[in-house]
């Protein structure tokens, strides 16, 4: 059998939650000062969750640290899902960050939360999330449309995404998203090394 790690095994606490919940409404609030340039402008929105994931490494690295627990990400996920969906954000966006968090918590997990590439990866998977509303966008177009003008986007912004969409764009968007969560987190990492040192994190 399998053994796990007391960090691994033991529930999630009243201070653990508090942490999750503190870092979970930071973490939001810088997605949303890094992607809300791209999110205003139906050329470049593609790039929002780029945008979002340049700013947030060194806050979801910081959470693992301070937590090291199965489910913490995963709540994160799917209450960062659940306030975009209620502030009028496509299902599929909502559903990619709920979807993408349990993933990157067994990832992390995988490294019982003490490994820097192994919560560096975690943190990548976790920002793809924000890809969910693009990719359904580009499945189903007019479906996507539907969705959006009954949350009040403006047909013209919609109009102008779809002349602009095309497969380039879909790819250069996965691209930007890897790239600059990698960097965030490679940033996170040398920003904390003291805190990741005292949590017992390795390389």
């Amino acid at each position: 059998m399998n053994t796990q790690t007391n960090a691994t095994r033991k529930g999630l606490s009243v201070k653990d939650l508090v942490t999750t919940g503190i870092f979970t409404a930071l973490l939001f609030v810088f997605t949303m000062v890094g992607g809300v340039f791209f999110a205003t402008n139906p050329v470049l929105t593609f790039y929002m969750p780029a945008g979002s994931a340049l700013l947030c490494g060194p806050i979801y690295l910081l959470m693992v640290a301070k937590v090291q627990k199965r489910w913490s990400l995963t709540i994160m996920g799917i209450l960062i899902g659940i306030v975009w969906f209620v502030t009028g954000m496509h299902w599929a966006f909502a559903l990619g960050y709920m979807i993408m968090g349990i993933v990157a918590d067994f990832v992390a997990g995988a490294g019982q939360y003490k490994s820097k590439k192994i919560n560096t990866l975690s943190y990548i998977l976790f920002s793809l999330g924000g890809t969910g509303s693009y990719l359904v966008f580009f499945a189903d177009p007019e479906g996507w449309a539907q969705t959006m003008l009954g949350n009040g986007t403006e047909q013209g912004y919609i109009d102008t995404m779809q002349a602009t969409a095309n497969i380039g764009i879909l790819i250069a968007m996965f691209v930007a998203v890897l790239v600059t969560a990698a960097i965030s987190a490679l940033v996170g990492s040398r920003m904390l090394k003291k805190q990741f040192e005292k949590a017992g994190i390795t390389a």
